[in-house]
């Protein structure tokens, strides 16, 4: 059996699928979606955003760390969405990060930007699953890495 998920998927759907919450929660809405293969989500970011109290006073730039969470999260979300267009039940497990490969920043990203989270997955062995993400903002790469996730066994 399979199900269509419909565009697009906003914030409270993606807390339905993810355990993350503020001020952790790093996606605002998904927009693209190809089950299995690749998924499109925005973030956000605004001057209230608590980070930027610390990096940096008066010249607020988003840590790259947080972009990188960001891209994992919406690896989560390409996994969940697609357990869901699949039929089959979503996890609830939790799946946490493990490795970072090649992750280059070339663009700060400031309050007022939004976000192009594009997601591809790379290949599932066992439980886990590597993905490769791209951050934009207006069409610019600001971040890219490969991510590695696996979920938890109880």
């Amino acid at each position: 059996m399979t199900a269509t998920v419909s565009m697009p998927v906003g914030i409270e759907r993606i807390q339905a699928l993810l355990p993350h919450r503020y001020p952790f929660l790093l996606v605002d809405r998904v927009v693209e979606f190809e089950p299995g293969k690749r998924i499109l989500a925005w973030k956000n970011v605004t001057g209230n955003e608590p980070f930027f109290q610390g990096h940096f006073p008066g010249h607020p730039v988003m840590p790259g760390v947080l972009v990188l969470e960001a891209l994992a999260q919406t690896g989560g979300l390409l996994t969940q969405l697609s357990r869901e267009a699949a039929g089959t039940p979503v996890s609830e497990t939790m799946s946490y990060l493990v490795k970072i490969d090649a992750a280059k920043f070339s663009r700060m990203i400031v309050p007022g930007d939004r976000i192009e989270l594009e997601v591809a997955l790379k290949r599932v062995i066992r439980n886990m699953a590597m993905y490769v993400g791209t951050a934009r903002v207006d069409g610019e790469t600001a971040a890219c890495a490969e991510i590695l996730c696996a979920e938890a066994r109880d």
